[in-house]
């Protein structure tokens, strides 16, 4: 994919707003320039996404520490700053893929003298080792790597794991994580589901119902957990809209 410039973005804008001579409206029915006003606001930020996605070839080439990572910058640099201010000490990633994000969450641990990282995949794609990463291999929602997730966050003594949902990004599958790994997050600690993007761009309409779907239909059956709003929108374009889950009770 290429990024055509500035162009395309006011055609995208006036897509996205639906301008053809009326006058906005909210969701809410109310007319004017504040509903405007707020057509054109997200209207630019889904632009802005779809902008950098395309120019980044969807951060196919963003690397850590030489490391393909495959993360938006403003998502893995708001997940450094969880890490170091809520006291993470353990982070178990489903969708391993070719190891970019362990190995992330690894160094992230190396810099502050604590932490362990299990990752889970149905497929074994990355080449090297760390240690401290434990790659498992399977289904992320089979019981026979569930059952495992206990034995590791004992024998690690974590405290305040941290799950981070980035595999298969159907509805349905992102649901049964969900509701799997919920078990495994003590009150005042997060779930954090990538991806949501693909509820709201075009660019991504084959892959829905994704992420987003999940979150909602796990919230409306599980009010242990809410969305940490302002963790989920830190810096505007991320990937992963709503995504902060945060274990309330």
């Amino acid at each position: 994919m290429r990024y055509e410039g500035w162009h395309a973005v006011v055609n995208k804008l006036k897509a996205f707003t639906g301008r053809s001579g009326k006058r906005a409206t909210s969701s809410d029915g109310v007319a004017g320039a504040d509903a405007e006003a707020q057509l054109i606001s997200n209207a630019l930020g889904r632009a802005a996404k779809e902008a950098m996605i395309i120019h980044t070839d969807n951060f196919g080439r963003v690397t850590w520490l030489g490391r393909p990572v495959w993360q938006n910058l403003t998502d893995i640099w708001t997940l450094q700053e969880a890490i170091c201010a809520d006291g993470v000490d353990f982070v178990i990633e489903c969708g391993t893929n070719m190891g970019g994000s362990a190995f992330f969450f690894a160094s992230i641990f190396d810099l502050l003298q604590r932490g362990h990282v299990v990752t889970i995949d149905v497929e074994q794609l990355a080449t090297f080792t760390h240690p401290r990463i434990t790659f498992l291999h399977g289904s992320s929602t089979d019981p026979k790597i569930l059952t495992q997730i206990p034995d590791l966050i004992a024998e690690h003594g974590a405290k305040k794991p941290m799950v981070f949902l980035d595999s298969d990004h159907s509805a349905g599958h992102v649901l049964a994580e969900l509701r799997a790994y919920s078990q495994f997050v003590p009150v005042g600690c997060y779930m954090m589901v990538q991806d949501g993007v693909i509820d709201e761009l075009e660019l991504f309409a084959d892959s829905r119902p994704g992420p987003l779907v999940a979150i909602r239909d796990f919230l409306a059956t599980d009010d242990r957990f809410e969305i940490d709003e302002e963790r989920s929108s830190r810096y505007l374009l991320t990937h992963s809209p709503d995504g902060w889950l945060r274990r309330r009770r």
